[in-house]
């Protein structure tokens, strides 16, 4: 095992109704002078914003609000965020929403911090922040992880570029995670989220580094529970129980613990990202898209953890880990398959792409050739090419 840090200081608040006393927990947070970020006309629509207003007004807090956030969140908004911000003296950022929601807030958080106007500075590494106002989250999207991990990434249309940013300041104060409120997501919407979710494990799972047991065994249990509880939700997503399960599982696999004395590898998601950031698709969706191509590429080069994966996961008995490793695929994709996700550009509505666009897409994903990509066997320029024409 590895040495590692494991820091995850996020406090989870969960279960039903928990998100009616947000702002008591944002005051006992300091916070006095609050921005409210959501997406869609949803969480308006439920009466959920009404309930976090009127928590916030039992407090005694200020706050203002900004909604319109979209999917493959817009720098734009960020920085319309950070003017609103600056101009009210926010000292404390509330997300009410998923990922896209919480890597806004993250955002947000660092360029008020700095003293910026943009924030995209941030995310092309020009400008390294080393602080960020105290961000927290009402979760209503089980998916990115973002409500605990130290991630964020945001798209700017200008070059259709999708950035992150990795540290632990962006660590939000609290998470509070009601499973009642994913009832009302549409199931493409649900799928999305249970791929991400099981890809974050995944891109930590699939290491070459020394074994890890316990960390494999949850990231093995984390994956197990998402197969069994996925279809229940697409079934029928008022499932409390279910919906309960893969809320959690969502947190825990993007707050480090299933990849914990390994290193793991991101590229699926570097690769997606291109893809986002270029036509804006769904993330979890072009996430299933190009899993299985960017699998076969690799476990051909080093079937042996695809075939650990195929045994421990997917219950396949195969002794052979080339033929193990390609079940372990397969059953993978057929899942994806179950819940509706496309398992390839053509299915994700890419049919059409172009040598020239899949150029454009391995280049911006090497950074105009300033990095490789991946850790279980590392990908260049013409290697991510061809996994995105597999991919076709």
């Amino acid at each position: 095992m590895l040495n590692f840090t494991y820091y995850s200081p996020t406090k989870v608040i969960f279960g039903k109704g928990v998100e009616n006393g947000v702002g008591d927990e944002i005051k006992a947070w300091g916070g006095s002078r609050v921005l409210v970020y959501y997406g869609g006309g949803s969480a308006k629509r439920s009466g959920l914003i009404d309930r976090i207003f009127a928590s916030l007004d039992k407090a005694g807090l200020f706050y203002v609000s900004l909604g319109g956030v979209q999917p493959n969140p817009r720098v734009t908004k960020v920085n319309e965020g950070v003017a609103l911000g600056k101009k009210e003296k926010i000292d404390f950022i509330l997300a009410v929403g998923g990922g896209s929601t919480i890597d806004t807030a993250k955002a947000t958080g660092l360029a008020l911090a700095c003293g910026l106007d943009d924030a995209w500075p941030i995310y092309t590494g020009e400008f390294v922040p080393d602080k960020c106002l105290p961000v927290a989250s009402v979760l209503t999207i089980s998916a990115a992880g973002s409500e605990t991990s130290w991630s964020s990434v945001i798209s700017n249309d200008e070059g259709g570029l999708k950035r992150s940013f990795n540290n632990n300041i962006i660590r939000p104060k609290f998470a509070m995670m009601n499973p009642e409120l994913t009832y009302t997501l549409p199931k493409y919407q649900l799928g999305c989220g249970i791929v991400d979710i099981m890809m974050h494990t995944m891109e930590r799972y699939f290491s070459t580094a020394k074994p890890a047991d316990l960390t494999d065994a949850l990231a093995e249990a984390l994956l197990r529970n998402m197969i069994k509880h996925g279809p229940r939700v697409i079934a029928d997503p008022t499932d409390y129980d279910s919906q309960a399960e893969i809320m959690w599982a969502g947190s825990l696999s993007h707050n480090d613990l299933t990849g914990l004395g390994k290193v793991g590898d991101f590229a699926s998601h570097q690769i997606e990202h291109e893809l986002g950031g270029m036509f804006d698709v769904a993330h979890g969706a072009g996430l299933a898209a190009i899993w299985g191509s960017w699998a076969r590429f690799v476990s051909a080069r080093n079937p042996e953890k695809f075939a650990q994966f195929a045994r421990n996961v997917w219950g396949i008995d195969e002794s052979d880990p080339a033929k193990a490793a390609e079940a372990g695929i397969k059953a993978t994709e057929k899942f994806f398959s179950s819940i509706g996700m496309p398992i390839s550009l053509a299915e994700l509505g890419l049919r059409d792409l172009t040598d020239a666009q899949i150029e454009e897409l391995a280049v911006k994903c090497t950074f105009f050739g300033k990095r490789k990509v991946g850790h279980y066997i590392e990908l260049g320029k013409e290697e991510i090419m061809e996994i995105y024409k597999m991919a076709k």
